[in-house]
Parts: C-alpha cells; structure tokens; sequence
C-alpha cells in the first residue's frame, strides 16, 4: 500500500515536472505566425492610350490627393508631369502630394504621370547642335509630345475623371526644358507651369535666347510660371537669362517665380524644389472670416 502510494505520488510529481517543462519551453519559442501571402499595394490607377501623334502605346499612371474633407465626387485641378512612370518620379511627387495635401499647406489635386518610353526624344525640341543629337538615337519630338498631351491624354482624363478645368505641368531636367518650351510656344495649354533645374542649355541655349520675342507675340491670360535652378552652372546661368527677359517683359497675366537653390544638385533639386513650388502656387485659399 506504501508503494503504491509512493508510486502514485512519483508519477504525479513527474506528470507536474513534465508539464512545466512544457509550459516552459512552449513560453520560449513563440508560435509561428501564420501570415497570408503578398497582394500588391495599390496607390492609384493606371490606364493606356494608343496615340495616333506618337504612333505608339502610352502608359498613364493616376493619384488622387484629397483632403479628409473632400467630398469623393469633388472635381479636381490636375498635374500633369513628364517622367511619371512608377520607376521615375510618379511615386515621391504623388507622395509629395499626399502630405501637402494633408497638411493643408497645397490644394488637394489630382496627379496624372505620363511613363517615358524615348524620353530624350519626346522631351527635346528640335537642336542645330551635333553634341545635342548625341544624346539618343531620335531627338526633337517635342511637338508631337505636345500634340499627344494637347489631343489625346487631356480629352480623355476628362472624360475618365472629374476635374476643374484648372491644368498644371511640372518637370525637371529635360522634362523642364519641354515645360518651359511649352509656356513660350503654347501658353495657353496649362494654368501652371512648374520647370525645376531646365535643361535650357538646349540646342545653344536657343529658348532663352528666343524668349523676348516669343512673348511678345501676346499673352494668353492669367498663369503662373515657377522656375527652380540648382549648383548646376551650365543650367542656372540659362534659367537666369531666361528670369532677366521675364524681368524686363513678362506678359501682364503672368506671375512668375526665380528660385535659386544653390545648395541643392542637378540630382537633388526636385523634391525640395517642388515642396516650395507647390506650397507657393497651388496655396490654398485664405478662409474668410
């Protein structure tokens, strides 16, 4: 009788042993999580076009920047921009966007990015220059460029969307170059153009040189022209040549901006500078009171 209970209480105290342990060990390794698998993460929308002017298939990539108390039917003013494919600039402008947007500092917009396909051949206007037409195999299709923004993309952004009418453009590098080109030879296409860090070296410096006379065939009414230029000098001298035209002669309905960014690079200039762009041009509002 004193085994089996000796034997009784041993096994109890082993059973209490082993479940601690278990308990123990369950409490050092953690149980494995049980995830779900990988879904892409979608910002925006994206559409294509088959343009006649380009003769080509064009992606079209799309995001909306609304504030919390933007009705979700409320028509938007749109931005439209050069070098808007998901691995060019599209991601951090939408981002940039987002929080101006957020923190009331921009009007919320809607951003409409055009992916390059031959970007240095839709991006330039035609050049006299052997060193310029070095840099690809087809330079100087600006116009058509411009054609295919003009008759095809705009027409049918608004028929997808609703918007305000009110049109914005903005670019750096190249795409700042067909920005500035597009005010000088076609004014009347955007409300809004933004050029930060223009290639106007273009072509021998020609669209600055040319500047004067451009805008004195007329002015198409109110716009607004913001210029951004970094450490680069071959570029800053040329967007300053093309300031001290505007100086002398900007069309009445123009308000236009000089904004020298000396400690940023040709390679750092567009975010900050679209910060200080867009905080100035697209501002909301002053409430009434």
């Amino acid at each position: 009788m004193r085994r089996s209970t000796l034997a009784l209480h041993l096994t109890a105290a082993l059973l209490l042993s082993t479940s601690s342990a278990f308990h123990l060990a369950s409490a050092a390794a953690p149980a494995t999580a049980v995830a779900s698998a990988a879904t892409p993460l979608v910002i925006g929308e994206s559409f294509s076009i088959d343009s006649r002017a380009l003769k080509e298939k064009r992606h079209i990539n799309v995001y909306v920047a609304r504030a919390w108390d933007t009705p979700p039917d409320a028509p938007l003013p749109v931005l439209y921009m050069p070098d808007g494919g998901v691995a060019e600039d599209f991601l951090h402008v939408a981002g940039l966007l987002q929080v101006s947007v957020a923190n009331g500092t921009m009007r919320p917009f809607m951003l409409v990015g055009m992916q390059n396909t031959q970007r240095r051949r839709d991006l330039t206007g035609p050049t006299d220059s052997a060193d310029d037409r070095k840099i690809a195999a087809v330079v100087g299709g600006s116009s058509a460029y411009r054609s295919f923004i003009r008759d095809e993309l705009m027409p049918e952004v608004k028929r997808r969307y609703r918007t305000t009418g009110e049109t914005a453009i903005v670019g750096e590098s190249l795409a700042g170059l067909f920005v500035v080109e597009t005010y000088l030879l076609e004014p009347q296409l955007f409300d809004h153009y933004l050029a930060f860090d223009p290639s106007l070296w273009w072509n021998g410096g020609a669209l600055p040189r040319q500047a004067a006379a451009l805008l004195a065939k007329g002015a198409p009414g109110k716009r607004s022209l913001y210029l951004a230029s970094s450490s680069e000098a071959g570029i800053a001298v040329e967007v300053q040549r093309l300031s001290d035209v505007l100086e002398k002669q900007a069309p009445a309905g123009l308000q236009w901006h000089q904004e020298k960014m000396p400690a940023e690079t040709h390679g750092t200039i567009y975010h900050p500078a679209a910060l200080k762009a867009f905080r100035a041009v697209f501002k909301p509002a002053t409430p009434s009171r």
